[in-house]
Formats: C-alpha cells, structure tokens, sequence
C-alpha cells in the first residue's frame, strides 16, 4: 500500500531547511565532568596556581553569527550570585579555537575585549574555591552572537556582559569541568 500525503504536506517535507548543525565547545585540556588541572589554577586568593587558560575550540555556529562571547561561570562560589570567572566578548566570527594561555590581553584575538571578572581583572582567573568546600562546577559557555561587536568596553562586569548573552545569543554551548581543594 501507498502512502500519499496531501499535496500541501508534500511541499513542506520537501522545502524543509536542513536541520542546523548545533554549536559544541571542547577543550584539549579540559574533560566535562572532570577536575581541572593545576595549570588552570588562579594565582592569588589563597591559591597559587600558574592561572592559564585552557584551550578551547568551538563548532557549529549558526548562520548570521557576527561575534562570540566566552564566559567562565562558578555557579557554586558562596557569593549568592556565583563568580565570573572570564568574560570575553567581540571574539571575531572567523575564530574557532583559543590556545592555551590566551586568557591574558596579549594574546587575544584582535578585537575581542575582556571584561571585569569578579577578580577584578580583565584576564582569565582560573578556579580558587574555598579551602574544605565541595568541588566547584566551572561552566565554560561560548555564545554566538548576532553582532560584531556589543556597545560594552572592558568596564563591564561579567553579569552585563552575560545579560548581553542571555538576551541575544542565536546560540551556545557549554563545558563544565570541577575543581576542589
């Protein structure tokens, strides 16, 4: 027996879009689920790691994306707000990957701008969690975004530009990874 859809059906299986690739993030250097190594260790707060940042790579971004937005986020640090990690905004859309130690301003990408984290610095500042307490998720998101550039400069905090984020983004992907001490 035949199955026939009615022609109007027809049409639309047939004029269909391919379903879009969806964005992944990954890192060399980072296992989801996993403690981050010591590399990544803040310098500072009690802690006295090298503070690199890990490298990262990203696939999958939408159609139309002008720019990209990476945040570092522990969203179990005792502040009742979290803890910004990393902010970096204005990432051009031809940059799929960051290397190693790219958290500091020298070795950005030109035109990507790093914001105030809760360090408060405009820099990578890896994991430092209080002695005794569980180990912390650090959510690595990378944001594709629809503009080259957000009218924020590197004042901002790490909640505004995760406004910019959360309000704007034509899509992401994340990477938690845990660190304890």
């Amino acid at each position: 027996m035949t199955t026939c859809f009615p022609l109007p059906l027809a049409a639309l299986l047939l004029a269909a879009p391919p379903l879009a690739a969806e964005m992944t993030l990954g890192s060399p250097d980072l296992t989801p689920g996993e403690a981050i190594g010591p590399e990544f260790v803040f310098d500072g707060f009690g802690c006295s790691g090298p503070n690199l940042s890990p490298a990262l790579n990203w696939s999958g971004a939408p159609e139309g994306t002008g720019s990209f937005i990476l945040t570092v986020y522990d969203p179990d640090a005792p502040t009742g707000s979290g803890f910004w990690h990393w902010s970096l905004f204005n990432l051009p859309a031809d940059i799929v990957a960051l290397p190693r130690g790219a958290g500091k301003a020298a070795d950005l990408p030109v035109g990507a701008v790093q914001a105030r984290n809760d360090y408060s610095q405009n820099a990578y500042s890896g994991p430092c969690p209080p002695e005794g307490d569980a180990p912390h998720r650090y959510v690595f998101t990378i944001y594709a975004m629809p503009q080259d550039a957000l009218p924020i400069d590197e004042t901002a905090s790490g909640a505004v530009v995760g406004f910019f984020a959360h309000t704007g983004a034509l899509d992401s992907a994340s990477l938690t990874a845990t660190y304890g001490r």
